[in-house]
């Protein structure tokens, strides 16, 4: 997804750091930021795959039998030929005029070969994101592997189906073809559908770069300024230029600084052969290369570029509308229209997967009030405390609902009458973490006085979180979905 112009994705450490799972819960101190510089990366984070994740043990005799599933595409080239092309140009022309340091002419080398080597892939999966995405699909193959073993239809046993839809966007598609190519090599005998084109998109991203003057509203601006006036280009112009007065007439100190940030902030995402490439051109480690942008440089950055996300497709107070999470209401519908048409499937169907953006999935975490994602914070001086983007919308981010069953045969949908399934349990995981929801269990009000006697418990055969039952699920989120 492509930036404002302010939008800066501040840059990390070296290449090789390793990712763990990040927490569970969003709150995150700036002594955790300090030691965790990775962190503010924001959007462009690699997958945080997770580590020694124990799940909950679901309730007696239930089963998985579906997934439906959204998945943001992996790390990917940078979104925009015009500006690997600024750099480069900005550079080179400096250069000439014997304008930079000899930081400042490493920075040009590795401009010109992202230029020649990186802008033809603009926008591209990389092999990492592929690989990303191949990870998840063998964990859910392994943690859910009844969903997708033969079952019964008729009288005879056949492969469930899979459907797996995928934005427009190149990197969805690749995404998708890694994680289904994976999937097959655990289940050979599932035939998977694939499906990518525009009709698909208002239910797999329907955020409008058009309709964004919602996002304007003067409380956010007034606050996000006090985050961005503290962004300061100057340490990072004297590193590159030698010569002040002709950066001074020369250079958009802030053009340059964003520009140059965001798309080094994908390295930990890029595949060896581009690194290969950059570090041969310029003489040195890629990660010696970001430290031009200090520690310090980047928190302060990444706190303007994380209060963005949150007010753009969040639940910032400060905007005080729904525009940002309302995208999200056709991918919401569709979660909850596949699931009704696999539940009462005379045929098994084992999943439905897709595979879009952070601007798809932000919003839908949101809508869905997942604790990731839910803080309500007016202070954006605050807001990482307890919303960061990074946990959110990181590259391959994924939202999971995993759906259990007593029996084998069928249950009509809950949207067909109330009640006739409530045999089918779900569970939801947010990058792959079990998360808890704030759907209520029954729709009875609870017995008072004389009636306790013979009143039907308001919350009869309510499961313990992370499990819900599927007709509460169905009726908290459709009254969102309108």
């Amino acid at each position: 997804m492509r930036h404002i112009i302010n939008t800066l994705a501040p840059a990390t450490c070296a290449i090789a750091f390793a990712l763990a799972a990040l927490p569970a819960q969003a709150q995150t101190t700036d002594a955790e930021l300090a030691a965790h510089p990775e962190y503010t990366l924001s959007n462009a984070l690699p997958y945080p795959e997770p580590a020694n994740v124990k799940y909950t043990k679901a309730p007696a005799g239930y089963k998985p039998f579906y997934i439906s599933h959204y998945g943001r595409h992996g790390s990917r080239y940078h979104h925009s030929a015009d500006e690997y092309k600024y750099i480069a140009e900005t550079l080179a022309k400096a250069d000439s005029a014997n304008a930079l340091t000899p930081l400042g002419k490493q920075m040009s080398a590795l401009a010109q070969t992202l230029k020649s080597e990186a802008m033809p892939r603009t926008g591209d999966l990389t092999q990492v994101g592929a690989h990303q995405h191949m990870g998840i699909a063998k964990r859910m193959a392994k943690n859910f592997a009844e969903v997708f073993k033969d079952r019964k239809a008729g009288n005879k046993k056949v492969a469930p189906r899979v459907k797996a839809y995928a934005s427009t966007s190149g990197r969805c598609i690749v995404s998708m073809a890694a994680f289904v190519g994976e999937f097959r090599t655990h289940f050979p005998k599932i035939e998977p559908e694939l499906l990518s084109g525009k009709s698909y998109m208002p239910f797999i991203c329907a955020f409008d770069w058009g309709k964004l003057d919602y996002s304007r509203a003067p409380a956010y601006t007034a606050e996000s300024d006090k985050l961005w006036q503290k962004v300061d280009a100057k340490p990072f112009i004297s590193k590159l230029f030698a010569d002040t007065a002709y950066a001074a007439k020369n250079i958009d100190a802030g053009t340059l600084y964003n520009r140059l940030l965001e798309i080094t902030d994908l390295f930990p995402g890029m595949d060896s052969t581009l690194v290969a490439s950059v570090e041969k051109a310029t003489g040195t480690t890629v990660s010696k290369l970001r430290e031009i942008y200090t520690p310090e440089e980047r928190t302060t950055r990444w706190k303007a570029q994380n209060a963005w996300w949150y007010s753009l497709l969040g639940t910032s107070p400060l905007i005080n509308k729904s525009n940002g999470t309302d995208f999200a209401k056709g991918t919401l519908q569709n979660i909850l229209d596949e699931a009704d048409t696999a539940i009462a499937s005379s045929e098994p169907v084992a999943a439905t997967l897709r595979f879009g953006h952070d601007a798809g999935l932000l919003p839908l975490a949101a809508l869905m009030q997942l604790p990731v994602a839910n803080a309500k914070v007016s202070d954006l001086s605050k807001l990482h405390e307890q919303w960061t983007d990074f946990k959110v919308i990181p590259m391959a981010a994924n939202l999971q609902i995993i759906f259990y069953r007593k029996g084998d045969a069928p249950a009509k949908p809950a949207s067909e009458k109330a009640g006739t399934s409530p045999d089918v349990l779900v569970k939801v995981l947010y990058n792959e973490i079990e998360q808890t929801l704030p759907v209520p269990c029954g729709n009875e009000p609870a017995a008072t006085g004389a009636d306790k006697a013979t009143a039907k418990p308001a919350k009869q055969n309510c499961p313990a979180a992370p499990y819900y039952r599927w007709e509460d699920f169905r009726n908290f989120y459709s009254q969102i979905a309108r």
